[in-house]
């Protein structure tokens, strides 16, 4: 895949300006920012105004992701991928053709890093919010396909996890069409690559996972026990275990599914922890508001704040 990567690529220096040759916009190019197996994607500069902008000579291949981002931006209520902002040509040459389109750029900083800084009760947050988005997804007919940590970042204002990759969306049914194989249940031996729900599911556990094990992991001799290991070791995802288990073996049919599950869990466990903290206040000493019940609070908040979003 690194060397389909190389052919597509095309390198372009700091300062280059694309012209595109229908809509007559100029991008002045910034810097680079990723490379898929498809194309190409740089940070441009349109009249004062940054944006994202993915060139490549696949022409076909660069169709179909500008109609994955249209049908995006149909799902109502949600703003699952970045805003499509332009789609061109740019002629380098006269016997040269690249097609390019133009995206929103979406500052902010990887989910796992904003993990770390944060702390890990954001982790069910983003689990139930990643969730619900790819409930929209799969009701809308796609598979997102390539789900992994490099294609999610968090913006602030508040905290939101956004799609910035939508290569690998994949219509439900055919074959998935670009994937990462640590998040790929074909490579651990737990299914197929046929896009359904259930793809996404797995890899949306494997995203989690590489938060706790930035390193990543081989599958060993026996990939399904290696997984259930990785899994049980870690402390921070033992709450959660029996329904990320149950998404690593394919047992969800779909995203609300997994999502009803996960609120039951973490509504089950807030409600352990409350005669416990009655007992601790008993001498009838105020309870501070940080030890109230964190996860839900937190979780209520993100929900509530989603609402005003644009």
């Amino acid at each position: 895949m690194d060397q389909a990567w190389k052919k597509q690529g095309i390198n372009l220096k700091p300062g280059t300006v694309i012209h595109g040759k229908w809509h007559q916009n100029r991008y002045v190019i910034k810097r680079k920012i990723g490379q898929g197996a498809i194309g190409t994607v740089y940070l441009c500069d349109c009249n004062g105004q940054y944006g994202a902008l993915k060139i490549s000579k696949n022409a076909t291949s660069m169709t179909v992701e500008v109609n994955v981002l249209k049908s995006l931006e149909k799902v109502q209520g949600n703003c699952l991928g970045p805003s499509l902002l332009d789609v061109d040509d740019w002629e380098m040459s006269p016997n040269s053709k690249c097609s390019f389109y133009v995206m929103e750029y979406l500052q902010g900083e990887p989910i796992t890093r904003f993990i770390s800084r944060h702390g890990h009760e954001w982790t069910p947050i983003f689990m139930l919010q990643l969730l619900d988005d790819l409930e929209h997804l799969h009701q809308a007919g796609w598979v997102f396909g390539d789900f992994k940590s490099e294609n999610l970042i968090v913006i602030p204002h508040p905290p939101t996890v956004r799609w910035i990759d939508v290569g690998g969306t994949t219509q439900i049914g055919r074959a998935i069409k670009e994937y990462t194989e640590f998040y790929d249940r074909g490579y651990w031996g737990l299914g197929s690559r046929k896009a359904e729900p259930s793809y996404d599911l797995f890899a949306l556990v494997m995203v989690f996972l590489n938060i706790y094990y930035p390193k990543r992991f081989e599958k060993g001799a026996n990939p399904k026990a290696t997984l259930l290991k990785k899994l049980n070791d870690v402390r921070q995802l033992r709450g959660y275990k029996e329904c990320l288990k149950k998404a690593l073996l394919g047992g969800y049919q779909s995203s609300a599914d997994m999502r009803r599950d996960l609120m039951n869990t973490i509504n089950a466990a807030e409600h352990r922890k409350r005669p416990k903290r009655r007992s601790r206040y008993a001498n009838g000493a105020r309870a501070p508001l940080a030890e109230g019940s964190g996860i839900i609070l937190a979780a209520l908040f993100y929900y509530l704040s989603s609402l005003m979003l644009p």
